[in-house]
């Protein structure tokens, strides 16, 4: 399977769900700060918990992508 076909199936998942596969994703890089991690967990956490909330909507990841394209442009 390549990038592109996981990257279609992921974007077929709930926010929620695709939040956790990153978070998951993010688990399989080595880091050599353990606050680092920490941080994101808490942030992660924070997030769904607004999220749960209706205190912030999900953005569609295209959106998300074309955000980051946008900015590797200039």
């Amino acid at each position: 399977m390549t990038v592109r076909q996981i990257l279609e199936e992921a974007k077929r998942l709930e926010p929620v769900e695709r939040a956790e596969l990153l978070e998951q994703l993010f688990a399989t890089f080595e880091t050599a700060d353990p606050t680092v991690d920490a941080a994101w967990a808490s942030e992660v956490e924070e997030r769904l918990t607004a999220y749960r909330a209706g205190e912030i909507e999900a953005v569609p990841f295209d959106e998300v992508l074309d955000r980051v394209n946008k900015g590797k442009k200039r």
